[in-house]
């Protein structure tokens, strides 16, 4: 079968669906590759370098025209209209957002792959294009903000004066918002990050950020992987977190989607308003209706107060080298689900999850929306269980307990009266031992060692107390043992810790 790649037609679009890369992939999956002439040159893709990965250069006619056409952003009607009967198309549809393209497609006998509707499970993350490209998005956000900025992010003491680092605040803590954190954090900048879904707490924690929770009664993923629509009052407790940290932030960053739905208004035009003159907001969901007030896609509003509302919704296509080799990758990653037999043809298994929740139309039928899939792992039902029978068992009283510390007590005044001296000195450095065994280990927090770490550095300390009893006794074969024992463990003991000390060295910035 031939593959086809055309030409990008939205305006601002730099990305291409293959590149030189991913085309000798798809060719070892038995594909012959079409690209259409000019079709990676926003990219940096020269033709002579997909003729030379083994692509046919073609015009924009001919890609179009073969049996699987791989795009990046939906097609209009007037392409849709130059696929070929019984033809595959595989790109970006939005199907939730645009029920006029799903008309479209059911009008004509084709195939239809949305890869943004790609369900968020393991197995799927290698095909996730929407994971890939909020990933660029959010980073590119953070350099859009940098650029209109204008000031440091990083905090600086100078010759000239003190200046203090920039305050990010990231909403939502997906992808996208964990890229922001990392590259606004990397920058220096004092970042705080919130999310509906508080166990995203510790992602932000491991990126260098701080994490800024709204109190919730309700779990607000929904099953899906993706944030779900909240209730009126988390609402209304969330814009009161928002409002406090409106007025604080020097830079704020939105990354709220629900799939399916217009983008939730978070931002108002009075927390805009409130914010300090020269401040930068980016709206990353200005192409869905966006968070922010005022925000107008693929422009940059400037307010009376003097904020700066950024509302590109090209983000992706500003790093169009890199996202477009993400992209292509993905689609690979797709294909190959689609070609079992590695034999050059697409083979549709809808009894497949992921290929089921994909497929908007095949051979013309609507097969939109999919069936639900459930990506939060709940606990299986079980089946109910006799309770069983046991005997009660009663707490030991404060007499019992007193009358056994007494016996034993006894037994060892008794064993310690009628032993030899020698013993008795055994049973002493024993003693000790154990003590310097537990201290050896006890300060050491536990989540830097491992149980058998535990155990060999406590025996060890046993081993150096006892050896060091041995010491001076006048036998020149104990004397040796016992030197040895000692170096031995101590290598163990002083060892572990200065490994120990290596590893946090390695999380403790410079």
């Amino acid at each position: 079968m031939l593959i086809g790649v055309p030409a990008e037609s939205r305006t601002r679009e730099t990305r291409v669906a293959a590149t030189p890369t991913t085309v000798t992939a798809l060719r070892r999956l038995g594909y012959e590759v079409a690209v259409a002439s000019g079709a990676g040159q926003a990219s940096s893709f020269p033709d002579e370098e997909y003729a030379a990965a083994g692509a046919t250069v073609v015009g924009s006619d001919e890609a179009w025209a073969a049996d699987v056409v791989l795009h990046v952003n939906p097609p209009t009607p007037a392409e849709l209209d130059r696929l070929s009967s019984g033809a595959t198309l595989i790109s970006q549809l939005a199907p939730a957002l645009d029920p006029g393209l799903v008309g479209e497609l059911s009008r004509r006998p084709v195939t239809a792959l949305a890869v943004d509707a790609v369900p968020r499970i393991s197995r799927a993350q290698a095909l996730d294009v929407l994971s890939s490209m909020a990933n660029i998005a959010g980073y590119r956000a953070v350099v859009e903000a940098a650029h209109v900025f204008g000031r440091f992010f990083t905090g600086q003491v100078t010759a000239a004066g003190k200046v203090p680092p920039a305050k990010v605040l990231v909403v939502g803590a997906g992808v996208a918002g964990l890229a922001a954190i990392g590259a606004a954090s990397s920058l220096g900048a004092m970042v705080r990050a919130t999310d509906v879904r508080p166990e995203v707490a510790e992602q932000v924690r491991s990126l260098g950020g701080e994490y800024v929770g709204v109190p919730a009664d309700e779990g607000q993923g929904g099953g899906t992987g993706y944030a779900s629509v909240t209730s009126e009052d988390f609402d209304e407790r969330a814009a009161v977190m928002y409002a406090e940290q409106a007025v604080d932030v020097d830079i704020l960053i939105t990354t709220a989607l629900i799939p399916g739905r217009p983008a939730p208004r978070l931002i108002t035009a009075e927390m805009i308003a409130s914010m300090r003159p020269g401040s930068v907001v980016v709206d990353m969901a200005a192409a869905q209706g966006g968070n922010v007030a005022g925000s107008v896609p693929d422009e940059v509003v400037v307010t009376p107060n003097g904020v700066s509302i950024i509302g590109y919704t090209d983000l992706p296509a500003r790093l169009p080298a890199q996202a477009s080799q993400l992209f292509g990758t993905n689609l690979v990653n797709l294909v190959k689900l689609l070609t079992p037999a590695n034999d050059g043809r697409l083979t549709l298994d809808l009894d497949d999850v992921v290929q089921r929740s994909i497929t908007v139309v095949r051979d013309g039928e609507v097969l939109w929306p999919p069936p639900p899939v459930q990506v939060s792992a709940a606990p299986a039902a079980t089946a109910a269980v006799a309770p069983l029978v046991h005997r009660e068992e009663r707490p030991v009283s404060s007499a019992r307990r007193f009358t056994l510390v007494g016996v034993a007590a006894v037994a060892l005044f008794l064993v310690a009266g009628f032993s030899p001296n020698a013993l008795i000195g055994h049973m002493t450095v024993f003693a000790l031992a154990v003590v310097v065994g537990f201290y050896v280990i006890g300060s050491v927090h536990h989540a830097l060692h491992t149980p058998l770490m535990s155990v060999t550095n406590a025996i060890s300390g046993i081993i150096v107390v006892g050896a060091l009893l041995q010491l001076g006794h006048g036998d020149a074969a104990v004397n040796v043992l016992a030197f040895i024992a000692i170096l031995v463990a101590s290598i163990n003991i002083f060892g572990g810790f200065a490994v120990t000390r290596r590893m946090l060295g390695m999380f403790t910035r410079s």
